[in-house]
């Protein structure tokens, strides 16, 4: 879709004047926008990423084979979240910093709290366990129940994941970019994913609101960090449960995904 284009969706957020949208467009992120309207320190109030919808999502596709696989997680006990992209190498595009850059859809997700690391691994590796990921740097000093450093435990488990870069700031803008200008596309079957974004935003203060982010940090790992260590499937991999192999039975009770 073109900047044209998507700027006519952005009529569907109504606090937006045109001037705004015409600066959005040109990769100035809404929070900027409201610190220089209002001079209060800080990135703004209100939701992090106020794109449309119909602009982020699209419904499910065949990837191709040959398209590099990665994955951004965010370990908790309370919750751990995976997201998987898929890179669209065949679309390259330079952006407005002129670096080159690819297209990502993010075609999978898992999420679920209060279990050990072997349960998460096993789920995690049902989807493609020569997919690699990219983890929360904050793993390399977190620790298990026994001691062990939470990153080394999944290591051990069988899981190839590397710290990712967890530049915030950047992490977000890079986000905004690649959403707001469909070079990052989330399928629709992403539900708890839909469910983050409607809920990610920053209080009065203008901080992060740190509740219910686990996959929005998942995507900012995989969005910064997951090109450089992705891989296309080896030959006669199974790269997951394919888009038109989901069903909701497949989920459990309020949304979480089963694995």
């Amino acid at each position: 879709m073109t900047k044209s284009a998507v700027f006519l969706d952005m009529d569907d957020v109504p606090h937006l004047s045109d001037a705004e949208k015409k600066k959005i467009l040109a990769g100035v992120p809404p929070w900027q926008l409201q610190a220089r309207k209002s001079g209060i320190p800080g990135h703004g109030v209100g939701a992090i990423y106020p794109i449309p919808e119909n602009v982020m999502l699209i419904d499910p596709i065949e990837i191709p084979k040959h398209w590099p696989r990665s994955y951004g997680m965010d370990p908790g006990w309370n919750c751990t979240a995976v997201i998987w992209f898929a890179w669209d190498v065949d679309n390259v595009y330079v952006d407005k910093d002129n670096i080159r850059r690819c297209p990502a859809v993010a075609y999978d997700e898992y999420y679920r709290g209060q279990a050990d690391p072997a349960v998460h691994v096993a789920a995690i590796n049902r989807r493609g366990s020569w997919i690699p990921g990219v983890i929360d740097p904050a793993a390399q000093k977190a620790r298990g129940h026994d001691g062990e450093l939470l990153i080394d435990a999944y290591r051990g488990l069988g899981l190839n994941v590397s710290k990712a870069d967890n530049t915030v700031v950047t992490g977000l803008i890079q986000c905004w970019d690649m959403l707001s200008t469909q070079q990052l596309r989330i399928f629709s079957t992403l539900t708890n994913w839909r469910k983050e974004i409607r809920l990610y935003r920053r209080d009065e203060k203008g901080e992060i609101i740190k509740k219910n982010d686990h996959l929005m940090d998942a995507m900012r790992y995989n969005v910064m960090s997951g090109r450089e260590v992705a891989k296309v499937p080896p030959a006669g991999a199974a790269g997951g449960l394919p888009w038109f192999a989901w069903d909701p039975a497949m989920a459990t009770q309020g949304g979480v995904w089963s694995g």
